[in-house]
């Protein structure tokens, strides 16, 4: 806890030339407005003359993942009071991807991650927040807070609500992933429909971030990573009391970064991002963190491109397959979140890289301390689940960026989750103008194996929205075609998405891009091995099919993603509004 006693001139907290800024709007006989209406809450003077610390919490009963975060803002609070400060605690929106998957409502998803940062720009800005704590859990809801916080650069600290456990069905462990799965194991005969109705029961078995390396849990691993969570921040799972006293700590250490007028661009350097990049080669993150990774080093003023995650991938070994990653090969069980976590997290992780000299250990944190000093006495506890340098289960990172004439400004890959036998991969397009259409064709097996499954019109501009495609590819995987075909797309994959799976193709149909040019039965070639992915045309057939090209009607023509279509920029980009 921070000494502030020496901190306290006149009724405002000072640092030295620095001042609290709440101050703007409670101090002076012209605030007397603004302090009646505090004192209309219950606030009390006492409280007014302390730092004022915003509690974004994203909390509501729409997402098992934020269905408990009331509790850890209670717990962020108490360690705020603790520390003397004042909480004052608002909400943001936020979206569950498992619910909007599959229909209209998944192109909102990624537009949302807009839309959180800015109301907490607003609220902050609007009401002089002295430093902020943010309480997300979710896909989008995390870099949409990281987002706002190198944004408002003010002291902030974050967290998660922490991972979900894994259910058990059948004596094995489980998570939403097969859930997801169900259909297509169903139409393939591989589960009847009373065992995915039992499968179904017992999949989520309650409050947290679905249990896989998934988006959700990628980007809280990545916020420790990162060094804007504390130790643990990524992979205590939600139930545990461990998570309520990482909450306390939380708000106690707000109160410190303020003291010592340690803000987010202080943490969040190139070399923290280099850091976050590496971790998430290790972990076989979710290729959502290609879009989310840049989008936050945009807003930190930190230069960051797509090729950096093939730079890192060449030198950084993957080290821990979680779900939807590969099974272990004797029992055919997937490790989940929970199982890092008793392995020695993020921490052990980081401690591991850095024998490899891939950390940069003098990196800030919001512990106050550097990562060298965090992870000091970090140690692996279980090498099954963590595997050393000397026995990785690849030699190079778990995502891989892809360029070539089907995707020149790039496309992203979950290397891990892909079976070795398909990493080259050559067949005929299936096109599908959106994913609907996909779906359709996939559940009624109309694909042949070797096909190569594009869908298209789904990008950030074209989709709007940019959705994912877990419907589909789970459809596949659960219908055991996962070495039958490919699947790519200028859309985007979830976390819980396996086997060949390509999406971000850049530049998107709708701008133009070649996937927009493509037609039924031409020849496509994937090497994950050279990074790359081409249409086996020839450059003049692919200039004549430009030329003959005309730009789709935009799908929605009104409301916010209306508005979003028009001003956001490519995947490569990170999808970020212009």
């Amino acid at each position: 806890m921070p000494d502030l006693s020496s901190l306290w001139v006149r009724g405002i907290f000072v640092r030295g030339n620095w001042k609290v800024r709440s101050d703007v709007i409670k101090t002076g006989l012209e605030r007397a407005a603004a302090r009646a209406l505090l004192k209309a809450m219950g606030y009390t003077s006492e409280e007014m003359r302390r730092p004022l610390i915003g509690i974004a919490n994203s909390w509501n009963e729409v997402v098992p993942g934020h269905i408990h975060l009331n509790r850890i803002a209670e717990a962020v609070k108490a360690g705020v009071r603790m520390a003397g400060g004042t909480p004052m605690e608002f909400c943001t929106i936020g979206v569950c991807d498992g619910l909007a998957m599959g229909h209209e409502g998944m192109r909102y998803s990624l537009a949302t991650r807009e839309l959180i940062a800015d109301s907490i720009e607003c609220m902050a800005k609007a009401h002089a927040f002295d430093a902020l704590v943010l309480i997300p859990n979710c896909d989008k809801i995390v870099p949409g807070m990281l987002m706002a916080a190198a944004r408002i650069n003010i002291p902030a600290i974050v967290v998660s609500g922490g991972p979900m456990l894994a259910g058990r069905f059948r004596g094995k462990n489980v998570s939403v992933q097969q859930a997801f799965q169900g259909k297509g194991a169903v139409m393939a005969g591989r589960l009847t429909e009373d065992d995915l109705a039992e499968l179904e029961d017992c999949c989520c078995p309650g409050c947290g971030s679905c249990a896989g390396m998934f988006t959700a849990n990628s980007m809280n691993c990545l916020t420790e990573a990162l060094g804007m969570g504390l130790p643990g921040n990524g992979t205590i799972p939600a139930p545990y009391a461990a998570r309520i006293r990482l909450a306390k700590q939380a708000g106690m250490k707000i109160m410190e970064l303020l003291e010592k007028n340690i803000r987010p661009r202080d943490i969040m350097t190139a070399e923290a991002f280099a850091n976050a990049v590496a971790v998430d080669m290790a972990l076989g993150c979710s290729t959502n963190t290609a879009l989310h990774v840049p989008a936050i080093a945009h807003e930190a003023g930190v230069d960051f491109d797509l090729s950096m995650f093939n730079e890192a991938s060449a030198k950084t070994p993957h080290l821990v397959t979680i779900s939807p990653g590969v099974a272990h090969p004797e029992t055919d069980e997937y490790h989940h979140i929970q199982d890092l976590d008793e392995a020695g997290g993020i921490p052990a992780v980081m401690k591991e890289l850095s024998r490899k000299g891939l950390i940069h250990l003098s990196a800030l944190t919001v512990t106050g301390k550097t990562v060298g000093e965090n992870i000091a006495n970090a140690e692996i506890k279980n090498e099954d689940v963590i595997h050393r340098l000397e026995n990785p289960y690849h030699e190079t990172g778990g995502l891989a960026i892809l360029h070539g004439n089907l995707c020149p400004e790039g496309a992203v890959v979950k290397e891990s989750a892909v079976d070795p036998d398909v990493w080259i991969f050559e067949g005929k397009a299936r096109v599908f103008e959106c994913e609907d259409d996909a779906v359709a064709a996939i559940f009624e097996r109309r694909f042949e194996k070797g096909d190569v499954i594009v869908v298209r019109n789904e990008g950030p501009r074209g989709g709007p929205g940019m959705r994912e495609m877990l419907t589909a590819t789970a459809a596949v995987s659960g219908m055991g075609a996962e070495k039958d075909v490919a699947l790519i797309t200028d859309g985007r994959f979830s976390g819980a998405s396996r086997g060949l799976c390509i999406g971000h193709i850049s530049p998107e149909s709708a701008s133009g891009g070649p996937i927009g040019l493509l037609k039924d039965g031409d020849p496509i070639r994937i090497d994950l091995h050279s990074k790359r992915m081409d249409v086996l045309i020839s450059d003049e057939e692919m200039e004549a099919r430009r030329k003959a090209w005309k730009a789709p009607e935009p799908r929605v023509k009104e409301g916010y993603l209306a508005r979003y279509a028009r001003s956001v920029s490519s995947a490569a980009k990170g999808a970020i509004v212009e």
